[in-house]
């Protein structure tokens, strides 16, 4: 008993010197996605004493880990730092010696369909590349900016976050490490530091009530589901007794619009290549399941003509590699915002193995037509990405989790296209289209199988709000959330690109300089004087 109250004792003890000897920077970036990264190095490069925390060995995020089919579609619109990040993929593609099995003429020509001309050309920007290369170009960028970069270090959730009246005071890691700075940036696709300083955020749908929109809630989509109604949903086919196939919900809300904590699908997006000298082959995981691959089988048998394109998406990147995407597993993502660490893991290794799985089965199971399984055979893990995580990517593409409620809300009126009312103090521009994936397998009123959740509807460029990044000022006064900011769920779907991170994460890092040098809250940062230094920098926060 003595031993064990020695042993607490001294933990308690420990706690207290690591919050009492605390590392002492001017800015702490939490999260090393790509937003995180452009924030320490515009930080850096403002002067200031930076460290990026990362929770694993790497830096970039989704940038670095997959998603190498950048979602943009309007490169005009992109200035700054992320414009400078994407030129200097450019110029490394410049050189013969980054082609190693095709050239850059037949990427472009033969596998993007497309010659390299125009605006991506003009502006000397790569928006396909390797995950190795982008990762290789921001720790160059980081270390000509003097950020201090910690790995493998992760922020304690419960008291790992101590406050003084409004102000983030230091934050404790688990390994005991603390960091004491003037202004905290929460740049997780979670928002761990941004919950754990007891800022308000919200996760899932709203209802359409909320805020007046037309998207938001759950939403059956029948023009694009009509085709699973003649799929029978349950584990036998005809037979109720058998039970519903895994993750079809049978519980759903009374009404179309209707708030939940649901969340869209997530996926990894696989690097893949059909380079026999670099390829690994795809092994069947051993937690296969194939009544999670049951609704596609049937889908096939009824569509045997269908195209392995139409099933997953695969994107020509350089060197014989693919951006693999649609590898998304509905219903599995929902408890993944709010979970601990261990939960986070659990659903991690549930979605590779789903991922994992799928590929294997559209090789294997001799329900997929022939032609899909033949096609499918070429392609493999590269053995020359992702050396230490097993040739997978290391991140999972959290396409939504937290999002703050803040001293601004960006809402479906502030990005549709129908009626806008454009935010102000813009602080950087979106242009993606409203985009949300699946959220869940359902069946309807008449008992029949549907795909729910799903939006895409275009949009023009427009304006995204300094204080959509910032907490409300009665909860905390020296941290900026440019990632899981505030927004509906619906405005997220547009904003959650990755250059929208990016370019919010230099707009924060500007701001977060100025509250510094200003010595006033991030709040009451001049947005006068917060436009005119982002413009000087190359940032566009103007529509035309």
């Amino acid at each position: 008993m003595k031993q064990i109250i020695y042993i607490i004792l001294l933990l308690t003890s420990f706690n207290t010197y690591a919050f009492n000897n605390p590392n002492t920077y001017d800015i702490c970036v939490y999260g090393e996605s790509a937003s995180g990264v452009i924030t320490a190095i515009q930080s850096g490069r403002l002067g200031k004493k930076v460290v990026l925390v990362s929770k694993n060995n790497h830096v970039g995020g989704l940038v670095t880990s997959g998603l190498t089919a950048t979602d943009m579609n309007r490169n005009e619109v992109v200035g700054g730092l992320t414009r400078e990040f994407y030129q200097r993929l450019y110029n490394y593609y410049l050189k013969p010696e980054a082609w190693v099995n095709q050239n850059r003429d037949e990427f472009f020509i033969k596998s993007l369909k497309r010659t390299y001309k125009g605006k991506n050309e003009e502006r000397k920007m790569q928006w396909v590349y390797e995950s190795k290369i982008a990762e290789r170009i921001m720790l160059e960028m980081l270390k000509e900016s003097n950020v201090e970069v910690w790995h493998n270090e992760r922020l304690k959730l419960k008291g790992g976050v101590k406050k003084k009246g409004k102000q983030i005071v230091c934050i404790q890691m688990e390994s005991g490490k603390s960091i004491e700075a003037k202004v905290f940036v929460d740049a997780t696709y979670e928002g761990d530091l941004m919950a754990n300083a007891r800022v308000s955020y919200t996760v899932g749908r709203e209802s359409n009530d909320t805020y007046g929109e037309t998207l938001n809630g759950y939403r059956i989509n029948y023009e694009k589901g009509a085709d699973l109604t003649k799929i029978d949903p349950y584990v036998i086919e005809g037979d109720k007794n058998s039970g519903l196939l895994p993750y079809i919900d049978k519980r759903i809300p009374s009404k179309q619009g209707a708030k939940d904590k649901k969340v869209q699908a997530y996926c990894y997006r696989l690097t893949l290549t059909d380079d026999p000298a670099n390829r690994i082959k795809i092994q069947k995981p051993a937690n296969y399941n194939p009544l999670w691959y049951e609704v596609l089988a049937r889908q096939l048998k009824l569509n045997p003509g269908l195209e392995l394109q139409k099933i997953i998406t695969l994107t020509p990147m350089p060197n014989r590699k693919t951006d693999t995407n649609h590898l998304d597993f509905f219903g599995a993502s929902y408890d993944y915002a709010e979970g601990s660490y261990e939960k986070r893991k659990e659903l991690e290794q549930l979605h590779k193995d789903y991922a994992l799985g799928m590929l294997w089965f559209l090789e294997n199971d001799p329900r997929v037509p022939e032609h899909v399984r033949n096609e499918m055979s070429n392609w493999g893990l590269p053995k020359d990405e992702f050396a230490d995580t097993g040739n997978f990517p290391y991140q999972i593409y959290v396409r939504e989790a937290r999002r703050m409620q803040g001293t601004y809300v960006m809402v479906e009126k502030n990005i549709s296209k129908e009626n806008r009312q454009n935010a102000e103090n813009a602080i950087g521009l979106g242009s993606y289209a409203l985009d949300c994936h699946y959220v869940s397998k359902v069946l309807d009123g008449e008992g029949k199988l549907r795909f729910e959740g799903t939006i895409f509807k275009a949009v023009v460029p427009y304006p995204i709000s300094y204080y959509a990044i910032t907490p409300k000022k009665n909860e905390c006064t020296n941290l900026l959330v440019p990632l899981c900011l505030s927004s509906s769920h619906v405005a997220y779907s547009s904003i959650r690109m990755e250059p929208v991170y990016m370019v919010l994460g230099q707009s924060a890092a500007v701001a977060a300089v100025m509250a510094i040098d200003g010595n006033v809250a991030v709040q009451d940062v001049s947005y006068t004087d917060l436009a005119t230094k982002l413009e000087g920098l190359n940032q566009i926060i103007k529509t035309n």
